[in-house]
């Protein structure tokens, strides 16, 4: 073990939901089976794989078999009632994991659906690829609430955002520790929405997808988001290459209608020419990097310079899992896997501002092959498309110089805030509805219990206890969901509120002491030139009085009188100007001068009748 745990210059990283469900998803046995040998002959070999929607140990155990000679070491993560569908598997040792279950997942009552019976939450592992303190990788893998409904109608969006804030307070607390910190899966997000945003702005992770291809598609070409940025509709090719598209693909079998499936089905194979347009397709599968910042990095190394660092950079990214079953012609899940490519670099200068961007030094050319049995999309076929499109920076910036945020707007928290009440309302009519139910229920089967003593009839008495039986089930249940699993809502809603309330003020407070630290280095400027301002006011006024009084002697007349009018600040009186004023007006104040004795503050005499 001792001479595995070296340092790995190039870290590779792959992400794939396997829909891996049990007794639902088709082929399921013999489409992870091909998962695993697709991983084992990766080249270059994956260091760090996470997978999502494996539910059995069978499938998981039948991946390990095909990919331990690569990545010796793995872990099942347990969790839910049916299982959590995590597993992590790594070619360095896990010092620690944990299961991680979000506090709030869906609802019991969305059987049909699952996301509350499977436990979803987030699959943690520390993996150790080296002797040093801070040679550590902490992965997180989750698979997040899936949307139902689209956005701003989504019932479960406060359910999505919960979870994306929960998972940015993991991950940033794994570089606050000094490490690298990956976070991976299917977020079950398009890029810059709300939790996308979340997850950026509230930990410094950076989308790897993003970092090399900053003008991707942010959602599919139906979507409103991606509407409004009037771009044409991508083709497959585009959407593999470019946009990252992992689900919803036109490449994908299992996205294909009814009369296609049945066609391959039978054996037959249907290719997908590259240009074919691809309006559906989008990104819902992430890796997310946060690497630590130059002061908290190399903490064991005394022989570096303080500016010289090590540096993780982004050198590829790109979707994979795209060639179908060798036998079934099938895709091998219903979404194609997420993988990254990274370098850790010794002798890199990293300024020590996080925000500080320096223009990248060189580029490198993004060539993507997809091989595919068919023969269906094959970038070498189409060189000019690769070379019509600008080829994204390789591993010009270290993650730690890149821009990030290091806390939300404060009208985020602003529009979470809304969500969590909207939502609390929900759950608060939901079960004051349901308790009564349960209550008024109660009442109609003591009746019916009643009834059964009086009603001539046997199967009137049948009927009746039928009847009451049934629905004292059904109030129950119901009892029992409002009292119990609605009350724990209501609670984890109550601390999710405060967390973003404590983070909001916390953001609140740094800007107010911002804006005062601004305010005081600007004060001195600000007094002089109100000095400057009152002054030329007095030197003006005693000038028109002295010009006043000398007027050969002669009495004011009854129409030399005095007009007083608002003192114009930064601009001469005309009249002054005629008679040789010299006193030049300064900008305007932002206060207005003291008073004088007998002339009202800020007004200007100007004599008529002259």
């Amino acid at each position: 073990m001792a001479n595995e745990l070296v340092d790995p210059f190039h870290l590779n990283v792959l992400s794939l939901n396997c829909w891996g469900l049990r007794f639902i998803a088709k082929v399921r046995r013999e489409r992870l089976n091909e998962i695993g040998v697709r991983i084992a002959a990766k080249s270059p070999p994956p260091h760090i794989v996470g997978l999502q929607e494996c539910w059995t140990q069978e499938d998981y155990l039948a991946i390990r078999e095909h990919t331990q000679h690569i990545l010796p070491y793995g872990k099942f993560y347990h969790g839910g009632i049916f299982g959590a569908g995590l597993a992590i598997l790594s070619k360095w040792p896990i010092e620690e994991s944990s299961m991680i279950q979000y506090p709030m997942n869906g609802r019991p009552t969305a059987f049909f659906r699952g996301d509350w019976f499977v436990g979803k939450g987030v699959a943690y592992a520390r993996i150790r690829y080296g002797p040093g303190i801070a040679d550590v990788i902490e992965a997180f893998c989750t698979h997040m609430h899936a949307p139902y409904e689209r956005e701003p109608n989504d019932s479960y969006i406060c359910h999505r955002t919960a979870q994306a804030w929960e998972f940015a307070k993991l991950i940033r607390g794994a570089i606050e520790r000094g490490h690298l910190a990956l976070g991976m899966g299917d977020f079950n997000m398009l890029p810059l929405s709300f939790a996308h945003e979340l997850i950026t702005k509230h930990a410094p992770v950076h989308d790897v997808w993003r970092v090399l291809h900053p003008d991707s598609s942010i959602g599919a070409s139906v979507d409103s988001a991606e509407k409004a940025r009037g771009r044409p509709v991508p083709t497959v090719e585009q959407n593999m290459l470019e946009n990252g598209a992992t689900c919803d693909s036109a490449h994908n079998t299992w996205r294909w209608n009814k009369g296609q499936q049945q066609r391959l089905s039978k054996g037959e194979r249907i290719p997908v020419p590259p240009d074919t347009p691809d309006p559906n397709a989008r990104r819902l599968d992430y890796i997310f990097v946060g690497a630590p910042s130059p002061s908290r990095q190399d903490v064991n190394s005394t022989l570096l310079p303080p500016m010289t660092k090590t540096a993780w950079f982004v050198d590829d990214v790109r979707v994979g899992m795209t060639e179908p079953h060798p036998s079934l012609g099938c895709s091998l899940s219903d979404h194609f896997s997420i993988e990254a490519s990274l370098s850790r670099r010794f002798g890199v200068e990293v300024p020590e501002s996080l925000h500080t961007i320096s223009s990248p030094s060189s580029e490198k050319a993004f060539h993507n092959y997809y091989p595919h049995s068919y023969q269906t999309i094959s970038t070498s076929s189409r060189p000019d498309f690769i070379c019509s499109r600008p080829h994204p920076p390789s591993t010009s910036q270290p993650l730690s110089s890149l821009p990030i945020s290091n806390r939300l707007p404060i009208q985020t928290y602003t529009s979470i805030l809304g969500l969590v009440s909207h939502y609390n309302a929900r759950e608060r009519f939901q079960r004051h509805f349901r308790l009564t139910h349960f209550g008024v229920q109660l009442l109609i089967s003591i009746g019916c219990l009643v009834a059964v003593w009086w009603v001539p009839h046997n199967y009137v008495a049948f009927i009746l206890m039928l009847m009451s039986t049934l629905g004292l089930a059904a109030g129950v249940l119901d009892g029992l969901i409002g009292g119990l699993f609605v009350g724990s809502e209501l609670r984890a809603l109550k601390e999710f509120e405060w967390e973003v309330r404590n983070a909001q003020k916390l953001a609140l407070e740094s800007k107010s002491q911002s804006m005062e630290s601004n305010v005081g280095r600007a004060a001195p400027a600000t007094e002089a030139q109100q000095e400057l301002q009152h002054q030329s006011f007095l030197n003006a006024l005693s000038f028109l009085d002295q010009l006043h009084q000398t007027r050969n002697g002669a009495e004011v007349q009854e129409e030399d009188r005095y007009h007083y009018t608002e003192y114009d600040a930064g601009v001469p009186n005309e009249k002054d100007i005629e008679e040789g004023a010299t006193a030049a007006a300064p900008a305007a104040p932002e206060e207005p001068p003291a008073p004088i004795a007998g002339v009202g503050t800020g007004i200007e005499m100007e004599r008529l009748g002259r």
